[in-house]
């Protein structure tokens, strides 16, 4: 046993259906310690945290808390052992305030009356404790993200946690909301709560962990103090090899013949007179910053959105403004918000897969059972979804292996465009290779993709070609030699760089694009 240790996970294994997700899992946390869990999609970490907070029932193991051990079959054992979660999806109600929603569930009432005074009084005590800028009477709808943390964080303590889990909390947040949320855990820290963070984001751990738990495949690959951790050594622990990255870009053919052309797009007042070409063979990525319409332009080349004007062609012929004559021309796409448009979490991994090639897979308007079975089996195979239960619900995959549901679906149908909006956003380091290697195969066999990314690292490495927008139009293009992090940004920003060439938009010029 470890001395004025607060939580003390020893051994914990667990099963679904026979297959092991947990095998012998130790975790110890520390009051007042900001204790990083890090690991690929899959790697168990999400099964831990359910087990720690009651959600899933432990095969074999044991949990102690201050030394004590502990039994935890609900939220409620958890709750009185003084552990609290908040999860990625915020569980607050946003036409309620503030103490209403740190109350709900657990009102102070007399008489069958709830005495709100009482709760806003002992909201505003919390406040003032831990020093957030919150008003009990503010409705949570009118916040913003950084401040509904907050409230989530004020929920907990409301509770008397002593252990706090947070699930991405920052993947949400803009930079300026993070560096709040990071104040806040460093308050808390102070004050002798403990903090369990998970994250795929290095750079956030490298800023708040004093130590580092990394998982791999269910199981424990070791435990870093805070100077010990590094991208390699982490990198590397979580995928179990070295990552060798290849600086050399194999020269593509273009295939010139399969061309997606995009004249004059407008759409509302977010995109303004977009003209480009896209080609089977390259990765076209698209940047800029939030707001600039990148994923307007891209849903309006799927027909999700109308466009207001222009003409979008595919090899000559007109695109048409329908998803489902598009799906069945040859198009795809994988959305941002992969968790309410990605996907239907209650389906299973087979239904999602097939659900949208059932014109390839029924016959008179029915589908054929073995078909799809054999459709699905092979595109599990193919890329790898874990684990490969084909009956088991997207929803309780890890997010990792959701996004290789989503994009699977598309790449098994070999599409002739593939749009991605943001394809890696909350998934590991390694599960994003994968992801990358998915991207090219598809554009070397011929097809045309295009994807939208805030990630600069991410734009610069996988594109072929950068088009960067930037007010509802594109404001630069930069070839994959010529583009760097810091010149797509200084464009995203209005500002012209020498590696860059300015789009038939716009000229050069001190101040931006002059039309």
């Amino acid at each position: 046993m470890v001395e004025n240790t607060l939580l003390q996970c020893r051994g914990i294994c667990k099963q679904f259906n026979g297959i092991p997700v947990l095998k012998n899992v130790d975790l110890d946390i520390m009051p007042g310690e900001v204790h990083a869990l890090m690991g690929e999609n899959g790697a168990g970490k999400s099964t831990i945290i359910k087990i720690i907070t009651g959600v899933y029932n432990m095969d074999e193991g044991q949990i102690y808390i201050e030394g004590k051990p502990v039994t935890i079959t609900c939220r409620q054992d958890a709750r009185c052992s003084g552990i609290s979660v908040i999860y990625q999806e915020l569980s607050l109600f946003p036409a309620l305030d503030v103490t209403e929603n740190i109350f709900i569930g657990q009102e102070i009432s007399r008489y069958g009356f709830t005495r709100k005074n009482e709760m806003r009084k002992r909201v505003r005590e919390l406040i003032a404790k831990y020093g957030f800028e919150l008003d009990p009477t503010a409705l949570v709808g009118s916040m913003g993200m950084a401040q509904r943390q907050m409230v989530e964080i004020l929920k907990a303590l409301s509770m008397d946690a002593k252990l706090i889990i947070m699930d991405e909390p920052t993947a949400s947040l803009s930079a300026s909301e993070t560096d709040k949320l990071f104040e806040t855990i460093n308050g808390l820290r102070q004050k002798g709560t403990s903090i369990l963070y998970i994250s795929h984001r290095l750079e956030e751990i490298y800023r708040l962990a004093d130590r580092l738990t990394v998982m791999r495949d269910g199981e424990n690959v070791g435990v870093l103090e805070k100077e010990e951790i590094t991208p390699q050594k982490v990198t590397t622990m979580m995928i179990g090899h070295e990552i060798r990255e290849d600086k050399s870009r194999e020269q593509r053919r273009r295939f010139e013949e399969n061309c997606l052309e995009v004249k004059n797009l407008a759409y509302k007042d977010i995109l303004k007179d977009v003209s480009f070409k896209a080609y089977g063979g390259e990765i076209l990525g698209i940047g800029g910053l939030v707001g600039s319409g990148r994923t307007e332009l891209i849903r309006c080349i799927y027909g999700a959105e109308k466009p207001s004007n222009g003409e979008i062609t595919l090899n000559g012929k007109r695109v048409s403004r329908s998803v489902g004559k598009n799906i069945r021309a040859g198009f795809g796409l994988v959305p941002e918000d992969r968790r309410n448009e990605g996907f239907v979490p209650l389906l299973s991994i087979e239904k999602n897969l097939t659900i949208s090639s059932y014109d390839k897979l029924a016959k008179f308007g029915v589908v054929n059972k073995k078909k799809e079975t054999e459709y699905a089996e092979e595109a599990i195979k193919s890329y790898d979804i874990r684990p490969p239960m084909k009956q088991l619900p997207v929803g309780n995959l890890s997010g990792g292996n959701q996004q290789k549901v989503v994009l699977g679906r598309w790449l098994s149908r070999k599409p002739t465009v593939l749009l991605l909006d943001e394809p890696t956003a909350g998934v590991d380091v390694g599960v994003k290779h994968e992801l990358y290697h998915m991207m090219r195969a598809l554009a070397i066999s011929g097809s045309i993709v295009i994807m939208v990314s805030s990630d600069l690292e991410e734009l610069t490495r996988v594109s072929d070609r950068i088009l960067v927008m930037q007010g509802g139009r594109f404001f630069e293009e930069f070839t994959h030699d010529k583009a760097t992090q810091s010149a797509v940004l200084l464009a995203a920003s209005g500002v012209h760089s020498e590696a860059g060439v300015p789009t038939e938009e716009g000229t050069r010029t001190g101040e931006g694009v002059a039309l």
